[in-house]
């Protein structure tokens, strides 16, 4: 038995040959095939392909059936003794596709002629490389300025340590000595 698992709108749907699936909702007339290319997962018999993440050289081929909505879900909110209530309703848009054909296209191995001319010949040591650059690159002022944006940093920071902050014992001294006044002088006076 042939399957495969596809990805559609963010969901991933299990599609054999000659059943019908839906999906959310598709911008394609009905009547219309489409080619689904985000395939994870393929089994053909007893082989299984896995793809990472999905399989190459891989389409599930449908046709587009119908585009239907769901049944209507309301959505009631409500708070008792407050008088809230909102009453909401919604209906999801779907996409009913015939799955026409599962393709899986091996990539054909290669002769060892063609993988002999695909590998890049070695560079002798006489040989003069020159390598230019480009126009307005300045990869080395840019890292000179970061490392001194550095060092600035770290002579600010050190420097208000060093001329001393007011330490942040202050506020606590200046709460200590308010809790500190008498309260009422008539209660004093008895």
């Amino acid at each position: 038995m042939k399957y495969a698992v596809l990805e559609s709108g963010g969901k991933q749907y299990i599609a054999r040959e000659g059943e019908v699936i839906e999906i959310d909702r598709l911008s394609v007339e009905v009547g219309n095939s489409i080619d689904f290319k985000d395939v994870l997962l393929v089994v053909e018999n007893t082989k299984v392909h896995v793809g990472s993440p999905y399989v190459k050289g891989v389409k599930v081929r449908g046709t587009i059936v119908e585009q239907f909505r769901a049944p209507k879900v309301i959505i009631f909110k409500y708070i008792p003794k407050e008088r809230y209530r909102r009453k909401l309703g919604h209906r999801q848009r779907y996409t009913r596709v015939t799955i026409d054909k599962i393709t899986l296209t091996t990539p054909r191995s290669k002769s060892a002629a063609e993988e002999a001319a695909e590998k890049p010949k070695k560079i002798t040591s006489k040989a003069k490389i020159e390598t230019t650059k480009p126009i307005g690159s300045k990869k080395t002022e840019t890292t000179k300025s970061t490392t001194a944006k550095k060092s600035t940093t770290r002579k600010t920071t050190a420097g208000s340590k060093a001329k001393g902050a007011q330490p942040k014992s202050s506020t606590k001294a200046k709460s200590s000595k308010a809790s500190t006044k008498p309260k009422d002088k008539a209660t004093d006076n008895k």
